[in-house]
């Protein structure tokens, strides 16, 4: 299992190139990569994110790359745009009465006059920062590895406070009916003998109203449900793989159970352990928000 929060580093170099690449990721529901190119790079965009989907699943990756040309730059003229600077120019020495001639320096200024000239070197750049983006990708995946353990040994500390609370629970659910049998006798008892005189219970019409709220309390099957899904839960966190979307899931299904107990509760402890498992349940939504 691995959290989705982390940061590499990588870098490689090549005879006309050296490049540095930072990854830094932070939790999202799907993978979302931003990399920020200038025109010249915008090329590379496709690369890197097909690379990164292929290593990554969920997550916000923010990309720093910096590429260096080592070799020496050569530059050729756009002359179709500097053609139609210099036309433009002519049009306003005639129009408005200039003299003086356009100035050089003026000239190779103009945006996109002078570009790097195309070399052969694409294939070179491409190997170059793919190696530099592995390393990176490497000492990523390291440090979602290591944060990603420390989160399964916190969410095994929760999963214990909620495996503690399900005996409670079974051991008051057993009193439930005895308890509410003798309340339930006591109290018509009570209104039946308001005259002084005592009368006698049909124990068939009592036996009846017990069945009805064992019926309407038993919790016997979420209990079971719950064990179940805390061990599913404890099993993907221990196997290392892709757990985000299914512990999210998982961990529903705990919480549903936890109301239901809640909704059929009559006895105030039954009550705190489902409140306490909601609360284990809950610390365990913040710490699932964080696995891949």
């Amino acid at each position: 299992m691995k959290s989705m929060t982390g940061f590499g580093r990588g870098q490689a170099s090549s005879p006309n190139f050296n490049v540095a690449v930072e990854l830094k990721t932070v939790n999202n529901r799907f993978l979302d990569v931003h990399i920020r190119l200038n025109a010249e790079q915008s090329a590379l965009e496709s690369v890197v994110k097909k690379r990164i989907s292929s290593r990554l699943t969920r997550g916000r990756v923010d990309v720093a790359l910096t590429i260096e040309r080592t070799d020496v730059i050569t530059y050729e003229l756009n002359r179709p745009l500097l053609a139609g600077y210099l036309n433009a120019m002519r049009q306003m020495q005639v129009e408005f009465g200039l003299a003086n001639e356009p100035d050089l320096n003026v000239i190779a200024r103009l945006p996109g006059v002078m570009q790097p000239a195309r070399e052969n070197n694409q294939e070179e750049l491409l190997e170059v920062v793919g190696q530099a983006l592995d390393a990176a990708l490497d000492g990523l995946e390291q440090m979602r590895g290591n944060e990603g353990r420390e989160l399964a040994t916190e969410m095994n500390l929760r999963l214990m406070e909620i495996e503690r609370q399900i005996p409670v629970i079974e051991d008051s659910a057993a009193d439930v009916l005895e308890n509410y049998r003798a309340r339930l006798n006591k109290r018509i008892g009570e209104l039946l003998s308001r005259d002084g005189q005592g009368v006698e219970l049909d124990p068939a019409r009592l036996a009846q109203e017990v069945a009805y709220l064992a019926d309407r309390s038993d919790v016997t099957e979420e209990l079971a449900r719950l064990r179940s899904h805390l061990t599913q839960f404890r099993q993907i966190i221990n196997e290392g793989q892709e757990a985000g979307k299914k512990l999210d899931f998982l961990l529903q299904e705990i919480n549903r159970e936890a109301n239901t107990v809640l909704s059929k509760a009559t006895d105030l402890v039954i009550k705190e352990a489902g409140l306490a498992i909601k609360g284990a349940a809950e610390k365990l939504r913040e710490q699932v928000q964080n696995v891949e």
